[in-house]
């Protein structure tokens, strides 16, 4: 296998930290929808440069170039940016779409499983979506990382008390079918 020419690696990286550095300043100024864009078009960029993926035209005899550990690292740094950014995006929307965050800040975790915001967010979205369960493992967790957020900890305590809640209603309905 070739090495990936350098010209092209860094061009296309260059060009998605600057999309993505546009989308970091869109957000800033609250032009949530723009920032999107952005991110999305610096993983564009990125696509077909992981060697862990299957490239576009592999499937035609394409060779998949070799990337050097950092270039690697880099890559993986800068994906797991943009699709924080985007969940971070996405929670400021108008109408959030809690699976996409959720989904997007699993593929941070899966390459940075210790990221807090990815954790926090994930969060966010699993408490929305009603699995409160995973979403009290991913807080917690996020509050190990970060043990003095107080939005983190309150988190805690309405998912806690939901599932308080549920439990209570789970041994109602149980005590209730066994009464007989």
């Amino acid at each position: 296998m070739a090495t990936q020419p350098e010209g092209v690696f860094e061009s296309r990286m260059q060009q998605a930290i600057r999309y993505k550095a546009e989308g970091n300043q869109h957000y800033k100024e609250k032009r949530v929808r723009e920032a999107i864009s952005r991110y999305h078009w610096a993983l564009m960029h990125l696509r077909g440069l992981d060697p862990s993926e299957p490239a576009p035209l592999q499937a035609f005899g394409g060779e998949k170039e070799r990337l050097s550990p950092e270039q690697v690292e880099l890559l993986h740094s800068v994906e797991c940016d943009c699709y924080n950014n985007l969940a971070a995006c996405l929670l400021r929307s108008e109408r959030v779409n809690y699976e996409r965050v959720r989904d997007y800040s699993q593929k941070v975790l899966s390459r940075q499983g210790d990221n807090s915001k990815a954790l926090y967010r994930a969060g966010v979205a699993l408490y929305h979506i009603g699995d409160y369960d995973q979403a009290l493992d991913h807080l917690g967790r996020a509050a190990h990382a970060c043990p003095n957020d107080a939005n983190v900890k309150r988190l805690i305590q309405q998912t806690e008390q939901h599932l308080n809640v549920y439990h209570q209603r789970e041994k109602a309905m149980y005590r209730g079918m066994f009464d007989k």
